[in-house]
């Protein structure tokens, strides 16, 4: 069995998103300096790093983290591979349904969809622009069937973006969000799929580990 870990490493050199809480990592105890065992603490944002987004993180009155049904997270993703597209052309920054429909039959029975990119490669530099999928695709993605939508990118939505509509036009279709992925050594095709966030109570989201595999 061959397992790809599609989750961004975190450190203290990750690049947080501008204004946001940074992940720092700590000592608080140490062997070293003659504790009897090394001790850890963090501070983050919970969207630093591979993480899902909670209804709650865009909708006052959505849904928290704790909440989120874990069988969205787990199963089988479809990985759709747009990154020599995207590096063609500096100047595409739509995911579209052109790109997306020579996979339909695949997203359709997987119901979840994973999209690499390649635009953001370096965790540690926050990216000044992202592609965003078009306004016609959480619709398609409704029509698909789909439950989760996962890209390699640190939103969904455009980085300056005030209204988040793709995040409510997913929501609207029942599309879960899992934001920062790192597919950059992944394939395209269908793999086993999992991901499941941290149950955090009241939370806008959580981080998660995320894997693919295949047997």
């Amino acid at each position: 069995m061959k397992i790809w870990d599609i989750s961004r490493t975190l450190s203290n050199d990750f690049a947080e998103w501008p204004g946001d809480e940074p992940f720092h990592y700590r000592l608080t105890r140490e062997i070293a300096k003659g504790a009897s065992l090394n001790l850890g603490a963090v501070t983050m944002s919970v969207h630093n790093g591979t993480h899902a987004d909670a209804r709650f993180h865009f909708d006052s009155k959505g849904e928290s983290i704790e909440n989120a049904p874990l069988d969205i997270y787990f199963g089988c993703a479809t990985v759709v591979d747009l990154a020599l597209a995207f590096s063609r052309s500096k100047q595409k920054h739509l995911i579209t349904l052109e790109d997306l429909q020579p996979h339909a039959e695949q997203i359709a029975a997987t119901s979840r969809l994973l999209v690499k990119t390649g635009r953001w490669s370096d965790s540690t530099i926050f990216p000044n622009q992202i592609p965003v999928i078009a306004a016609d695709v959480p619709a398609w993605l409704q029509k698909n069937g789909v439950k989760l939508l996962g890209v390699d990118l640190p939103s969904a939505d455009e980085i300056d973006s005030k209204s988040l509509q793709n995040h409510h036009a997913l929501a609207r279709a029942g599309v879960a969000i899992v934001e920062s992925l790192d597919l950059s050594d992944v394939p395209p095709g269908i793999y086993n799929f999992a991901a499941l966030p941290l149950k955090i109570a009241g939370a806008d989201g959580a981080p998660m580990r995320a894997i693919l595999w295949r047997d």
